[in-house]
């Protein structure tokens, strides 16, 4: 398995597989719903990346924003492609609020807020939580 989606917890917190992306959970959750997506070929230039890992992205993009503004009501959404740790073409997906967010009795700050998302800072949700989460995001998706 690649290194990076080792470092995304690929194997418990896979939202879903498309043709040329892989969309985690992000275990860290910056914000509520903060989420991952790694292109599949691992590239470590966006330049390299096919045309229809490109088209695809679009797709995808309505999907995540659809989702997410539905089950969270986000204010604005910020997509990172930092790409410093881990090198291979990935986006950070975080969903902007503007006030404290209360999922599942626990409470979601957005500390950056209204300026960077602040990396150092991260909301602590217990796995149990984390996995629910995962869950109805996948049962939201594509409806």
């Amino acid at each position: 398995m690649h290194k990076i989606l080792i470092n995304f917890k690929f194997n418990n917190l896979l939202i879903k597989e498309y043709g040329n992306w892989y969309l985690l959970l992000r275990e860290k959750q910056l914000t509520l719903g903060s989420l991952v997506l790694i292109e599949k070929s691992f590239k470590t230039r966006y330049s390299e990346i096919s045309r229809e890992s490109f088209s695809e992205l679009a797709i995808i993009v309505k999907e995540i924003e659809c989702v997410l503004k539905k089950l969270f009501s986000y204010d604005k959404i910020n997509y990172l492609m930092l790409m410093m740790a881990d090198n291979e073409v990935h986006y950070h997906i975080i969903p902007r609020y503007s006030q404290k967010k209360c999922w599942d009795g626990i409470y979601f700050m957005d500390t950056g807020w209204p300026k960077l998302v602040d990396f150092t800072s991260s909301n602590l949700i217990d796995e149990s939580s984390l996995l629910k989460l995962k869950t109805i995001i996948i049962n939201n998706l594509g409806e």
